[in-house]
């Protein structure tokens, strides 16, 4: 499932150290020659210096970032709030459009403060003065100009009005507010804002909180037009239904994080069940209060108010109504049950679904699975779409070449995330092994069963159809057709191979090419600084600099330096040498004479 992502990545909460330790003139590093103002987008100026006394933010934005566009109405929100209660706070707004137009249409939505598009030398004056690195950024001065935070987004986007002045000792109180009600948590903490004490379903009906006190209640989050949200929705609603048709006591209260309203409307329309209103402030501070990442999410909440799960999304997707009501010994029974299939795991189990008990080959050619009972199977999650799969594919076809010369009994099976069957079969076309029809079903339990988030994955399957490794990409990679047959037994054996390999070598080596010392240190995967290769195992590497390189290129240059005591001519033969024991690479052939 996919990350939420986050609109800033800056620093800690007192902004970078630089800027927390300065203390900045706003008119000095805000005016121009020939002018002390800011202007409005009605084109009002305002003079610089009516800013003394206030907190001032400096938001960092343009109109071609989408997350500035998501941000901005949050901040004119918190800006309009303030402004109502006579707080001294004022935002000047220093664009990153190209184009003035473009700035116009933009500025015209923000009801603070900016400046002048015509001032370019002074946007990137001050862009400069607080190393911005990414937009939307919103760095908040005191009234004595020092920097209280350079997390100004995320502030805002968590706490809106109420972190208001923005200092530490604010934020720290917020902090521990929250803290406090999680430690007391009911469902109306949970649910009711000062100016709402209901929820509402489709129809617009106000629902009382109170009336769902004793339930289980799901809090369910999604975005309407996501596409894992809409498959899910459905899973939800199906298992909803069931529930509700035996009088189970459980209710479903959705969290939208839509931006548009049309959107939520035409999501909401669908669902049987509550929601919290459209852009209702909880939405935002339930996202934080239960540290979300990942969308869609189903949050239960027992029957007395206390979060008894914190996302049951891939139980229910897995289980269905079995899952319920999500306690620790439903859990528990699941997970014994869980276990009990993986040791009872057969080939035919895992590929065998109903009338569905076939892979195809080429042509379309039905191969029943049980033809494949006994042998190794990889099972290749991939898709046309996927740029790395694409890169990758040429290698795993030459690898499975190499495997089938040695043993017969190895196949591969396609398993397709495509998204149209034209793809599927311009993919499927460019593989000499099997694969399963398109979107046939059994993709998606295969993906459930064995966790498959993101492609290209490689899982082997043994002779016996248990599991042997889910990680057969990362063998594949660093190895090739030598980590055939992907055994425990086998990957020690490449382990020892691996520490042999570096018998002898330098621990700590000087190089041309880096001012640090190098030390020979064991690396998944990386490229070479030198000549930019993949490499894998081992690498003579900079830790402080992110710094590889590869053995071959290493110890080459390490074994010219040795030979400056030697001749001439012994030095240019030294330079040619090949590293004769670096057998890391599979078919690596030394052409040492």
């Amino acid at each position: 499932m996919p990350e939420l992502d986050d609109a800033e990545s800056d620093g800690g909460f007192d902004g970078h150290k630089d800027e927390a330790a300065a203390t900045y003139d706003l008119h000095s590093l805000l005016a121009a020659e020939g002018r002390n103002f800011l202007v409005r987008n009605n084109g009002d100026q305002v003079k610089i210096s009516d800013l003394d006394g206030n907190t001032v933010g400096l938001y960092f934005s343009a109109s071609w970032c989408e997350p500035c566009q998501r941000f901005t109405p949050k901040l004119a929100e918190t800006y309009n709030e303030l402004s109502s209660r006579k707080c001294n706070f004022e935002i000047v707004y220093i664009s990153a459009d190209e184009d003035e137009d473009s700035y116009a249409v933009y500025f015209s939505k923000m009801p603070w403060l900016a400046i002048p598009f015509s001032d370019t030398d002074i946007r990137d004056k001050v862009d400069n003065s607080f190393d911005v690195r990414g937009i939307p950024h919103l760095v908040i001065l005191d009234a004595n100009r020092k920097v209280l935070t350079s997390e100004g987004v995320r502030l805002v986007e968590d706490y809106g009005s109420e972190g208001y002045p923005f200092t530490a000792e604010r934020i720290q109180v917020l902090v521990e507010e929250e803290e406090a009600a999680k430690k007391n948590q009911t469902l109306r903490s949970l649910l009711i804002s000062p100016s709402r004490d209901f929820v509402i379903s489709k129809d617009k009906n106000k629902v009382p909180v109170l009336d769902l006190e004793g339930k289980i209640i799901g809090l369910y989050f999604l975005m309407s037009s996501f596409q894992p949200c809409i498959d899910f929705t459905k899973s939800l609603k199906e298992m909803y239904l069931k529930l509700k048709e035996n009088g189970e006591n459980f209710e479903i209260v959705l969290v939208n994080l839509d931006d548009e309203e049309s959107s939520y409307e035409q999501g909401f329309a669908d669902m049987p069940w509550l929601a919290i209103p459209f852009k209702d402030k909880m939405c935002d501070k339930l996202v934080r209060y239960f540290e979300l990442d990942t969308i869609p999410t189903l949050v239960i909440i027992g029957s007395n108010g206390k979060t008894q799960h914190p996302n049951v999304v891939e139980l229910i997707e897995d289980h269905g109504i079995e899952a319920y009501p999500f306690s620790p010994e439903k859990l528990e029974e699941i997970a014994e049950k869980e276990k009990a299939m993986i040791e009872a795991q057969t080939l035919e189990s895992l590929l065998v679904s109903h009338e569905r008990d076939y892979v195809i080959g080429k042509n379309g050619i039905m191969i029943p699975v049980s033809q494949l009972v006994g042998k190794n199977i990889v099972l290749y999650f991939s898709a046309h779409w996927c740029p790395p799969c694409r890169t990758f594919l040429p290698k795993l076809i030459e690898i499975y070449h190499k495997i089938k010369e040695k043993d017969s009994a190895f196949e591969i099976i396609f398993v397709s995330s495509d998204k149209d069957e034209s793809s599927f079969n311009e993919h499927f076309s460019e593989m000499p092994w099997l694969a399963l029809p398109f979107e046939d079903g059994r993709e998606r339990s295969l993906m459930r069963r064995f966790k498959i988030y993101s492609i290209l994955s490689l899982v082997a399957i043994g002779p016996t159809g248990k599991t042997i490794t889910t990680e057969a990409k990362e063998l594949v990679m660093a190895h090739g057709a030598a980590a055939y047959p992907f055994t425990k037994e086998r990957r020690k054996e490449l382990e020892e191979d691996i520490e042999e390999t570096a018998k002898g070598w330098p621990e700590k080596i000087k190089h041309e090419l880096h001012e640090h010392e190098l030390v020979k240190c064991r690396r998944r995967a990386y490229a070479c600084d030198q000549c930019n290769e993949p490499g894998s195992e081992w690498s003579f590497y900079c830790d402080d600099c992110d710094f590889d390189l590869d053995p071959k290129c290493a110890l080459k240059y390490d074994k010219v330096m040795k030979s400056e005591d030697l001749g001439e001519a012994q030095r240019e033969d030294c330079e040619e040498v090949r590293i004769c024991d670096l057998h890391i690479r599979n078919d690596e052939v030394c052409d040492k004479a």
